[in-house]
């Protein structure tokens, strides 16, 4: 897969874009808006968008950026231009990291959304993974929760307070063609090697993060124990 760098201006700022070029003999999962849920994959856009992003049609906007063909689109604000990548075994990894509002999966009922919080830092953490063997689909839903394990990890051992943001996407893309791995838990093969190379790449993300901002992390709460 070739990854690309580009720049557009938009919104009065000047903002990133990353794109993964697959070619034919792809096929992904995501929970991207754009291309979400599993099929064939040509492409992967991870686009910047300017902090208090206000379109209400973000599937629209993807696609008006986006070369043609299947593929996946996400939006983030945080600094594309900053991405970070790993690779494992064969197994590549690009990340982008913002760390605003980072927060707990299981909050008590009506606690307030922090993504309502003033704009001042970008948050989302999205995360693009390509591995070079066929998985069942059930191998690549498992691959999402091991890449949703080893993020969590990462920002555990930064001392982030939360299991990620409220808007991270990850797209998990593998080849098509050969015989299929029937799993991808992090104890398996290959989702050993997506586990090491996503907890990498968050992680250094989040150092970066932390250093771009001035903030120290804070220390992890809420029954999580030190690592």
């Amino acid at each position: 897969m070739r990854l690309g760098l580009s720049r557009r201006e938009e919104d009065g700022a000047r903002l990133a874009s990353l794109l993964w070029e697959c070619g034919p003999g792809w096929r992904a999962i995501s929970s991207a808006m754009l291309g979400g849920g599993i099929g064939p994959v040509g492409w992967v856009l991870n686009a910047q968008v300017a902090g208090g992003y206000s379109r209400m049609d973000p599937v629209a906007h993807l696609l008006e950026m986006a070369p043609p063909g299947p593929g996946v689109g996400m939006l983030t604000a945080a600094a594309v231009d900053r991405f970070t990548t790993a690779a494992d075994g064969g197994v590549e990894v690009a990340a982008t990291v913002g760390l605003r509002v980072p927060t707990w999966a299981a909050a008590p009922e009506g606690t307030p959304d922090p993504e309502l919080a003033p704009m001042y830092l970008p948050g989302t953490i999205n995360i693009v993974v390509a591995v070079p063997v066929a998985m069942t689909d059930a191998a690549l839903v498992n691959a999402v929760m091991t890449v949703t394990e080893a993020k969590s990890q990462a920002l555990a051992e930064e001392g982030f307070p939360g299991t990620g943001t409220a808007s991270d996407a990850v797209c998990v893309a593998v080849r098509e063609e050969g015989r299929a791995e029937l799993f991808g838990g992090p104890r398996s093969t290959w989702g050993a090697r997506v586990a090491r190379a996503v907890h990498a790449a968050v992680r250094q993300g989040a150092r970066d993060w932390m250093g771009r901002n001035g903030q120290a992390a804070r220390e992890p709460s809420s029954g999580l124990s030190e690592m």
